[in-house]
């Protein structure tokens, strides 16, 4: 699975990255070193253009979405976060993501991500996991392949509230390769750049054409290293948790 990563690009650099021609100033993210769910993350997406010509080229879209998927038929959000992660092998079946594998795909860019090893404490001898971060070697964004969906909130009585609505988004996973598969055997799916504009494609919506983008990994060396246990906290932030563990995390 995936349930904590690494995003601190700002938006000027993403938004360079990816091509996106549309991304709003005042939807600002603080560079975020221990991304959790239900957390606002950044996410490109294409949407059609805002005359509503179908026909016209869709615009590319840098905006934070939340991070646990709540399916538009949803009866709450809580839901949301337990939906943190679709797995490739069956996300263009499942109730819950195949509306929007079909039609809603978005791209979340990450510096890496943290898994955790199931170790035996020295001291001890009692089992505990060791957190690692896992990220390209050459320093390279992951962009990881997700989900949005939009919910309405039946509380809030007019469509026209900003309330009123709330967008979300899921990472797709896949077996772990490189120095992931190392420590934890799953991992998320990180797409190639060559691979960004057909997965992106509001047009395209042929399962069997989508799932053929995501039978591998991006190519590129993948290392791991130990980090302190720090990460585990949610409310422990900062680029030192990205510091190698010596010894005991």
């Amino acid at each position: 699975m995936c349930g904590r990563y690494v995003s601190t690009r700002g938006p000027e650099d993403l938004a360079r990255l990816f091509g996106v021609t549309d991304w709003s100033p005042e939807e600002a993210l603080a560079p975020n070193w221990n991304v959790a769910p239900t957390h606002d993350v950044w996410a490109v997406l294409e949407r059609p253009p805002r005359d509503g010509d179908e026909a016209g080229p869709a615009r590319r879209v840098l905006r934070p979405l939340r991070w646990g998927l709540v399916p538009s038929w949803a009866k709450d959000a809580g839901i949301g976060a337990r939906m943190i992660n679709a797995r490739v092998e069956t996300v263009h079946e499942k109730p819950a993501y195949r509306r929007a594998f079909a039609k809603r795909r978005c791209l979340l860019p990450a510096d890496g991500f943290y898994e955790w090893q199931q170790t035996e404490d020295e001291r001890t001898g009692k089992p505990r996991k060791q957190p690692y971060y896992i990220h390209p070697a050459d320093g390279q964004v992951m962009a990881l392949a997700g989900l949005y969906e939009s919910w309405r909130d039946p509380e809030v009585e007019h469509d026209d509230d900003p309330a009123a609505w709330l967008t979300t988004c899921t990472i797709i996973t896949t077996e772990a390769t490189d120095a992931a598969g190392r420590v934890h055997p799953r991992m998320p799916l990180a797409l190639a750049p060559d691979r960004y504009d057909d997965w992106l494609d509001p047009g395209h919506q042929d399962p069997g054409r989508l799932r053929a983008l995501l039978t591998r990994p991006a190519d590129g060396r993948l290392t791991a290293r130990p980090v302190s246990t720090a990460v585990n906290n949610v409310r422990n932030n900062g680029p030192r948790l990205l510091d190698e563990a010596t010894g005991q995390a």
